[in-house]
């Protein structure tokens, strides 16, 4: 199973970016907006700075009050990990539990081309074992 096949079950193709140098006020907007958890961060909306999450924001809230009005890139992760469309989905589910990874970036051909969450991966997830289980059942049920 390909990663591409979890970003072609998603609902929208559309990748939430943020511009470094937004406020993280205008981040939690974008958040509550498309009510998603983390956000890309992109000059160009197709090249990959960082990524930051609800998390990055609490986190950053505990030590100082006045964050909501610093820039994204202050809190954004920038070493971020992010994966191939043609990579398998497995190898995805590994990086995310051995990193505590929530949102991966997928790039197709050094481009920003979608988000991958653990939500996704885990509804993707079940889809394939009640596939599975459901041609187990029709193949036990006909003999």
């Amino acid at each position: 199973m390909k990663i591409t096949d979890v970003l072609k079950a998603k609902p929208s193709g559309e990748v939430v970016t943020v511009s470094p140098d937004a406020t993280v006020r205008e981040l939690l907007a974008l958040l509550a907006t498309h009510n998603i958890g983390a956000v890309i961060v992109s000059s160009d909306g197709s090249s990959v700075e960082g990524i930051v999450s609800e998390r990055d924001v609490v986190r950053r809230l505990n030590d100082t009050a006045d964050v909501l009005e610093a820039p994204v890139q202050q809190i954004m992760t920038a070493n971020v990990h992010s994966c191939e469309h043609t990579d398998e989905l497995d190898s995805l589910m590994s990086m995310m539990t051995d990193r505590r990874i929530r949102h991966v970036p997928v790039l197709r051909d050094g481009q920003l081309a979608g988000v991958v969450s653990i939500g996704d991966v885990v509804k993707h997830k079940i889809g394939q074992l009640e596939f599975e289980r459901d041609q187990l059942d029709s193949y036990v049920h006909q003999t």
